[in-house]
């Protein structure tokens, strides 16, 4: 082999080993990147995963804090909650009530309940419970034929108990003001069932006094001046079934409708015991249909 072709085999051997070594380089650079990339990759999951995990927490929380304070309501629910036509209610009358709840009301005995100088109406229930969430609809709408209860926010009974998610409304941290009568509302518990306002010892007492046995004791608890007592609902939560806070609301106006013949039937049954501890006052709700037909039958 001469010279010449010694050196041109050389430089063959040369070119292709450079070749090969930028071809090791090139294929080492995808890799790194390659790797690189993965890696963004999975920071990127990794940062995904906390975001939502956080917005889950989030939401947890906010859950939470609503089951308890409840979601504001529109102004027209909140209208159509308090102010049923009186002709509604005259033409619902007892409604539904005592086919579903013969006895509905219990006249109970004691030294009469007040507070401030006025019969006091003790309401102690729970926010997961549906049988509190049908009679609240219905506290609501008597209550406000004596005084102003507010604010009125929206919750859901729990999604785990009988009639789950009932819509309804909360009288956690509501207020009520009445020349006529005491509110004075309680409500124990959570929509998932964590305590949340304690009943006071006097208090207590008096659900003890009527509900002595203690595992059998429940809610709602509605003692009205000690002369009254309802331990159950007046008609079925089940009618609420599937409807938003703005339906119910807006069907306790239409006295055809079964919502309106459940909530302001037992709504009419709580007025007329109210009356009968106010004596009669005022006389433009306790001495009108269907009011005066129904407090005999106390």
């Amino acid at each position: 082999m001469s010279k010449a072709q010694r050196i041109r085999q050389q430089s063959a051997r040369e070119r292709i080993a450079a070749q090969q070594a930028a071809a090791r380089k090139a294929e080492l650079r995808r890799r790194m990147l390659l790797a690189g990339g993965a890696v963004v990759v999975v920071i990127a999951i990794v940062v995904t995963l906390v975001v939502v995990k956080l917005g889950q927490n989030s939401s947890k929380s906010t859950s939470a804090s609503g089951s308890t304070t409840g979601t504001a309501l529109p102004a027209s629910v909140i209208k159509d909650v308090t102010t049923v036509p009186v002709s509604a209610l005259k033409t619902v009358g007892a409604g539904s009530v005592t086919s579903y709840n013969p006895k509905p009301i219990s006249a109970i005995t004691g030294a009469t309940l007040t507070s401030a100088g006025k019969p006091e109406m003790l309401y102690i229930g729970a926010e997961f419970c549906p049988y509190c969430a049908a009679m609240r609809w219905s506290m609501a709408v008597a209550l406000s034929r004596f005084g102003t209860l507010s604010p009125l926010r929206g919750i859901h009974s729990s999604s785990t108990d009988t009639d789950p998610n009932t819509p309804t409304l909360t009288f956690y941290k509501s207020s009520y003001t009445s020349k006529y009568l005491t509110f004075t509302p309680v409500e124990n518990e959570t929509i998932t069932h964590t305590p949340l306002q304690n009943t006071t010892a006097a208090q207590s007492a008096i659900w003890a006094k009527y509900e002595p046995n203690a595992s059998q004791r429940g809610y709602p608890f509605i003692d009205i001046a000690n002369k009254y007592m309802i331990t159950a609902p007046l008609f079925d939560p089940g009618l609420l079934a599937g409807l938003s806070w703005a339906q119910v609301a807006a069907d306790l106006n239409n006295p055809s409708s079964p919502v309106a013949q459940g909530a302001l039937g037992a709504a009419n049954y709580i007025t007329a015991a109210i009356c009968k501890t106010t004596n009669n006052a005022p006389a433009n709700v306790c001495t009108t249909a269907p009011v005066a037909s129904l407090e005999p039958k106390l």
